[in-house]
């Protein structure tokens, strides 16, 4: 794919850029490496300082910083404005806890012989971080404001669609006060991942993508014996039992399923709702999803823009009429409507068999599955009867189906009566091909860390 911004509303390529040549990637990665030696030095509050006026500066540039991540991957402008203060919020949390999470841990000092015992978390130095297109800012602020506040220093390959929000982010850390080298984006096409992650310099790795991308760059970390957290794709459930709230559960579930266009990995997409209540939930939830406005991301009455690439909404079309052609009913949407760019309706499909691709698979777009099922064990059943384990929803309020859900689950995350969030309070991450280890809270920032055992006798 070319380093470009291209429009998904329209289809129209803005800006292109050419890819750093190995000379240059080089020249950055000998800088961040320099870089952490004096890096990993400074205060917490020194850190902290830097992040908190970087944190300043994007809450007054949330809309300039907005209408630039609409233009390059079609979010609506008031959910792209919403992310970028999310940003800010996230950078000051850390600001404020990573001197606290990133405490001495005492040890038995008596039980092993010695006169003092305790773990330190030290920094392990050039992180790099490869990142995806639909949470251009938030995806990226979740590894970086912990990483450079536990004194890591970071190097960012941003999805090559929206290249000028990557470049923001290095140059919004900058001018945040961070020293030079501390963050950089590096524009270079997939195939030269390989050779940075090899660089003896670049110590570890995060990734947050699709599944074949966290397969390799596992691969390649794992043959370097370097830490990695892959972030991978989801296909949460949204699990509906008989003494649920239907008529909050169905306003959530229209807002769980098209948030960001329907392109967000911890995104409901499969609603499997009990027997009693089906019809009733289902009516409800087709015509929420209905009354959704397709159209001009920047213009504030829309609900739902353009997928972010041609090739996505492809994705999305094959997955459907595979299902369409092998006996699914679609409830409504299921056909991209005429004229330029990327669009794609708001879609309920139910009737779906094992037999469906979709039954297995990612659908990267507003497009929703329903499932009817008899009991709470088939509601499990067909919960887990994927290879993703992200986020789940389950809407009960019996206190022992509450404890059967939070139990029995197979994710990463389990929301009883709400939408799965990423909070920076809460440890985010998954199991299965979702992938492994945690982002957020005190785990997201110990996880680039070397715990350090140090015993004095």
């Amino acid at each position: 794919m070319a380093i470009a911004t291209i429009n998904p509303a329209t289809g129209e390529t803005v800006k292109t850029f050419d890819a750093a040549s190995t000379a240059e990637v080089q020249q950055k990665i000998e800088l961040a490496h320099s870089r952490w030696h004096s890096y990993r030095k400074t205060s917490f509050a020194e850190r902290a300082d830097w992040l908190r006026a970087s944190a300043d500066l994007l809450d007054a540039e949330a809309d300039e910083v907005g209408r630039l991540m609409t233009t390059e991957m079609g979010k609506t402008f008031k959910s792209a404005r919403a992310e970028a203060q999310k940003c800010a919020k996230g950078m000051r949390y850390y600001a404020d806890h990573a001197e606290e999470f990133l405490a001495d841990e005492p040890g038995d000092a008596d039980a092993v012989g010695a006169s003092k015992a305790w773990m330190r978390y030290q920094p392990l130095g050039v992180v790099l971080a490869v990142m995806p297109w639909n949470f251009p800012l938030w995806q990226v602020v979740r590894f970086a404001a912990p990483a450079l506040m536990a004194g890591n220093v970071g190097l960012l390959k941003h999805a090559s669609n929206v290249p000028q929000t990557a470049l923001y982010l290095s140059d919004l850390l900058l001018r945040g006060g961070f020293p030079e080298g501390c963050f950089q984006t590096l524009l270079i096409s997939s195939s030269q991942v390989e050779a940075v992650l090899r660089d003896h310099r670049v110590v570890a790795a995060t990734l947050t993508g699709s599944e074949p991308a966290g397969r390799s760059v596992a691969a390649i970390c794992g043959d370097e014996v370097k830490h990695t957290v892959l972030e991978l794709g989801g296909s949460d459930p949204f699990v509906v039992m008989p003494s649920a709230d239907l008529d909050k559960a169905a306003e959530v579930a229209v807002t769980a399923r098209v948030q960001n266009n329907g392109q967000s990995c911890i995104a409901a997409k499969r609603f499997i709702v009990h027997t009693d209540v089906y019809d009733a939930f289902a009516e409800r939830f087709v015509a929420r999803m209905k009354e959704l406005t397709v159209g001009d991301p920047f213009d504030d009455d829309t609900d739902v823009g353009p997928l972010a690439t041609e090739q996505g909404r492809e994705d999305v079309e094959e997955l459907v009429d595979d299902a369409v052609k092998a006996g699914a009913t679609v409830l409504c949407g299921g056909t991209r409507p005429e004229g330029p760019g990327w669009f794609y309706p708001p879609t309920v499909i139910s009737d779906i068999t094992k037999d469906m691709r979709m039954y297995l698979e990612e659908v990267f777009g507003p497009v929703a599955s329903l499932y009817r099922v008899a009991d709470i064990d088939e509601a499990i059943e067909v919960a887990n009867a994927t290879t993703f384990g992200l986020g789940s929803n389950a809407w009960t309020d019996d206190a022992d189906e509450q404890d059967r859900f939070i139990a029995d689950l197979y994710a990463g995350q389990v929301f009883i009566n709400g939408m799965t969030v990423s909070y920076p309070e809460l440890a985010f991450g998954g199991v299965k091909r979702s992938g492994y280890g945690r982002e957020l809270s005190g785990h997201g920032i110990r996880e680039f860390c070397n715990l350090k055992t140090v015993w004095v006798g």
